[in-house]
Protein backbone atom coordinates (compact mmCIF):
# COMPACT_ATOMS: atom_id res chain seq x y z
CA UNK A 1 0.00 0.00 0.00
CA UNK A 2 2.82 2.50 1.15
CA UNK A 3 4.05 2.11 -3.22
CA UNK A 4 0.95 4.31 -3.40
CA UNK A 5 0.43 6.86 -1.42
CA UNK A 6 1.87 9.48 -3.33
CA UNK A 7 -0.51 8.24 -6.54
CA UNK A 8 -2.95 11.14 -7.36
CA UNK A 9 -4.98 9.60 -10.46
CA UNK A 10 -6.55 6.52 -11.66
CA UNK A 11 -7.53 5.69 -15.22
CA UNK A 12 -9.50 3.52 -16.44
CA UNK A 13 -8.32 1.79 -19.62
CA UNK A 14 -10.55 3.30 -21.93
CA UNK A 15 -9.11 7.24 -20.53
CA UNK A 16 -5.92 5.39 -21.27
CA UNK A 17 -6.61 4.54 -25.03
CA UNK A 18 -8.78 8.28 -25.07
CA UNK A 19 -5.42 9.84 -23.83
CA UNK A 20 -3.43 8.07 -26.23
CA UNK A 21 -5.12 8.69 -28.92
CA UNK A 22 -5.95 4.60 -29.87
CA UNK A 23 -8.74 2.45 -29.51
CA UNK A 24 -9.59 0.81 -26.07
CA UNK A 25 -8.80 -2.70 -27.07
CA UNK A 26 -4.71 -1.80 -27.81
CA UNK A 27 -5.01 -0.06 -24.52
CA UNK A 28 -6.10 -3.40 -23.23
CA UNK A 29 -3.37 -5.13 -25.35
CA UNK A 30 -1.00 -3.03 -23.54
CA UNK A 31 -1.89 -4.26 -20.55
CA UNK A 32 -2.50 -8.04 -20.68
CA UNK A 33 1.25 -7.91 -22.52
CA UNK A 34 2.76 -6.52 -19.58
CA UNK A 35 3.89 -3.29 -21.24
CA UNK A 36 1.61 -1.39 -19.41
CA UNK A 37 1.47 -1.71 -15.30
CA UNK A 38 -2.29 -2.00 -13.97
CA UNK A 39 -4.60 -3.77 -11.76
CA UNK A 40 -7.89 -5.07 -11.51
CA UNK A 41 -10.51 -3.96 -9.80
CA UNK A 42 -13.46 -6.73 -7.95
CA UNK A 43 -15.27 -6.35 -10.74
CA UNK A 44 -12.88 -6.95 -13.49
CA UNK A 45 -11.84 -3.86 -14.54
CA UNK A 46 -8.21 -2.93 -15.22
CA UNK A 47 -6.75 0.49 -13.36
CA UNK A 48 -3.83 1.95 -14.29
CA UNK A 49 -1.75 4.93 -11.81
CA UNK A 50 -0.95 7.74 -13.64
CA UNK A 51 2.71 7.43 -12.77
CA UNK A 52 2.65 4.30 -14.15
CA UNK A 53 0.82 5.30 -17.46
CA UNK A 54 3.81 7.90 -17.01
CA UNK A 55 6.61 5.49 -16.95
CA UNK A 56 4.97 3.87 -20.13
CA UNK A 57 4.80 6.82 -22.22
CA UNK A 58 8.47 8.09 -21.39
CA UNK A 59 9.78 4.49 -21.96
CA UNK A 60 8.21 4.43 -25.41
CA UNK A 61 9.26 8.08 -26.41
CA UNK A 62 5.07 8.51 -26.83
CA UNK A 63 4.08 12.39 -26.29
CA UNK A 64 3.17 13.19 -22.74
CA UNK A 65 -0.33 14.81 -22.57
CA UNK A 66 -0.87 18.09 -20.65
CA UNK A 67 -3.71 16.38 -18.82
CA UNK A 68 -1.43 13.45 -17.25
CA UNK A 69 1.02 16.06 -16.41
CA UNK A 70 -1.28 17.87 -14.46
CA UNK A 71 -2.30 14.82 -12.93
CA UNK A 72 1.01 14.04 -11.66
CA UNK A 73 1.92 17.55 -10.15
CA UNK A 74 0.99 16.25 -6.62
CA UNK A 75 2.81 13.06 -7.16
CA UNK A 76 6.78 14.03 -6.36
CA UNK A 77 7.72 15.37 -3.40
CA UNK A 78 9.56 18.70 -3.97
CA UNK A 79 13.02 18.18 -5.59
CA UNK A 80 15.96 20.08 -6.34
CA UNK A 81 17.04 20.00 -10.40
CA UNK A 82 20.42 20.61 -11.70
CA UNK A 83 21.34 21.43 -14.92
CA UNK A 84 24.08 21.00 -16.48
CA UNK A 85 24.52 22.55 -19.82
CA UNK A 86 27.40 24.78 -21.50
CA UNK A 87 25.18 25.97 -24.06
CA UNK A 88 23.83 28.95 -22.42
CA UNK A 89 20.69 29.54 -24.23
CA UNK A 90 19.52 25.89 -24.02
CA UNK A 91 20.30 25.76 -20.61
CA UNK A 92 18.41 29.34 -19.85
CA UNK A 93 15.54 27.41 -21.95
CA UNK A 94 15.58 24.77 -19.87
CA UNK A 95 15.24 26.37 -16.73
CA UNK A 96 12.08 28.42 -18.13
CA UNK A 97 10.57 25.29 -19.16
CA UNK A 98 11.29 23.58 -15.63
CA UNK A 99 10.05 26.37 -13.65
CA UNK A 100 7.02 26.25 -15.63
CA UNK A 101 6.31 22.87 -15.10
CA UNK A 102 7.56 22.12 -11.44
CA UNK A 103 6.97 25.49 -9.89
CA UNK A 104 7.64 24.37 -6.38
CA UNK A 105 11.44 22.69 -7.53
CA UNK A 106 15.06 24.93 -7.13
CA UNK A 107 16.29 25.20 -10.34
CA UNK A 108 19.81 25.57 -10.49
CA UNK A 109 22.10 26.05 -13.77
CA UNK A 110 25.75 24.96 -14.36
CA UNK A 111 27.80 25.56 -17.47
CA UNK A 112 31.01 23.77 -16.61
CA UNK A 113 31.98 20.73 -14.54
CA UNK A 114 33.83 23.40 -12.08
CA UNK A 115 30.41 24.77 -10.95
CA UNK A 116 28.30 21.10 -10.94
CA UNK A 117 30.84 20.49 -9.11
CA UNK A 118 30.50 22.92 -6.27
CA UNK A 119 26.44 23.11 -6.86
CA UNK A 120 26.32 19.18 -6.38
CA UNK A 121 28.09 19.82 -2.91
CA UNK A 122 26.62 22.79 -1.90
CA UNK A 123 22.78 22.04 -2.99
CA UNK A 124 22.88 18.36 -3.29
CA UNK A 125 20.17 17.73 -6.01
CA UNK A 126 17.61 14.85 -6.57
CA UNK A 127 17.96 15.04 -10.26
CA UNK A 128 20.93 16.23 -12.99
CA UNK A 129 20.27 16.96 -16.00
CA UNK A 130 23.90 16.46 -17.88
CA UNK A 131 25.09 17.39 -21.16
CA UNK A 132 28.39 15.35 -21.37
CA UNK A 133 29.85 17.03 -24.31
CA UNK A 134 31.89 19.74 -21.75
CA UNK A 135 34.23 21.74 -22.17
CA UNK A 136 37.46 20.99 -19.75
CA UNK A 137 36.11 18.01 -18.22
CA UNK A 138 35.11 14.23 -19.80
CA UNK A 139 31.21 14.05 -19.25
CA UNK A 140 31.65 10.27 -19.09
CA UNK A 141 33.96 10.72 -15.93
CA UNK A 142 31.80 13.26 -14.11
CA UNK A 143 28.84 11.61 -14.57
CA UNK A 144 30.84 7.94 -13.03
CA UNK A 145 32.11 10.70 -10.05
CA UNK A 146 28.71 11.65 -9.31
CA UNK A 147 27.29 8.54 -8.78
CA UNK A 148 30.22 7.09 -6.67
CA UNK A 149 30.24 9.83 -4.72
CA UNK A 150 28.66 9.25 -0.98
CA UNK A 151 27.65 13.01 0.04
CA UNK A 152 26.42 13.80 -3.18
CA UNK A 153 23.03 11.67 -2.26
CA UNK A 154 23.20 9.02 -5.05
CA UNK A 155 21.07 11.77 -7.72
CA UNK A 156 19.35 10.64 -10.55
CA UNK A 157 20.87 11.84 -13.92
CA UNK A 158 19.69 12.67 -17.32
CA UNK A 159 21.72 12.73 -19.84
CA UNK A 160 21.25 14.91 -22.64
CA UNK A 161 23.73 15.07 -25.98
CA UNK A 162 23.72 16.05 -29.23
CA UNK A 163 26.47 12.98 -29.88
CA UNK A 164 25.64 10.99 -32.39
CA UNK A 165 27.92 7.81 -31.29
CA UNK A 166 25.15 4.72 -31.62
CA UNK A 167 26.68 3.47 -28.51
CA UNK A 168 26.99 6.14 -26.38
CA UNK A 169 23.43 5.45 -24.38
CA UNK A 170 24.53 2.18 -23.31
CA UNK A 171 28.56 3.73 -22.70
CA UNK A 172 26.80 6.12 -20.24
CA UNK A 173 24.01 3.95 -18.70
CA UNK A 174 27.42 1.66 -17.44
CA UNK A 175 28.58 4.95 -16.11
CA UNK A 176 25.97 5.42 -13.95
CA UNK A 177 23.27 7.43 -16.29
CA UNK A 178 19.83 6.66 -15.10
CA UNK A 179 18.08 7.89 -18.45
CA UNK A 180 19.23 9.49 -21.82
CA UNK A 181 18.31 11.36 -24.56
CA UNK A 182 19.47 13.12 -27.83
CA UNK A 183 19.28 16.31 -28.74
CA UNK A 184 16.92 17.96 -30.04
CA UNK A 185 14.69 16.00 -27.66
CA UNK A 186 11.49 16.82 -27.12
CA UNK A 187 10.38 18.61 -24.41
CA UNK A 188 7.26 16.61 -23.14
CA UNK A 189 9.23 13.53 -23.15
CA UNK A 190 12.31 15.50 -21.32
CA UNK A 191 9.01 15.95 -18.72
CA UNK A 192 7.94 12.22 -18.52
CA UNK A 193 11.62 11.22 -18.04
CA UNK A 194 11.91 13.94 -15.48
CA UNK A 195 8.70 12.27 -13.80
CA UNK A 196 9.88 9.17 -13.86
CA UNK A 197 12.87 9.51 -12.20
CA UNK A 198 11.96 11.90 -9.61
CA UNK A 199 9.05 9.19 -8.18
CA UNK A 200 12.09 7.04 -7.95
CA UNK A 201 14.27 9.43 -5.32
CA UNK A 202 13.99 8.65 -2.09
CA UNK A 203 10.42 7.07 -1.78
Amino acid sequence: MAKHEKKVRIFSALEVANICGVVNQTAINWIKNGYLKAFTTPGGQYRVYAEDLVEFLSSRNMRMPEELLASMKGAVEKRKILIVDDDQSLNDMLKGYLEKKFPDFPIFQAFDGFEAGRLMAEQKPSLVILDIDLPGINGKELCRRIKSDPGLGSPKILVVTGLSDQHLEETMKKEGADAYLRKPFDFDELTGQIFDLLKRTGS
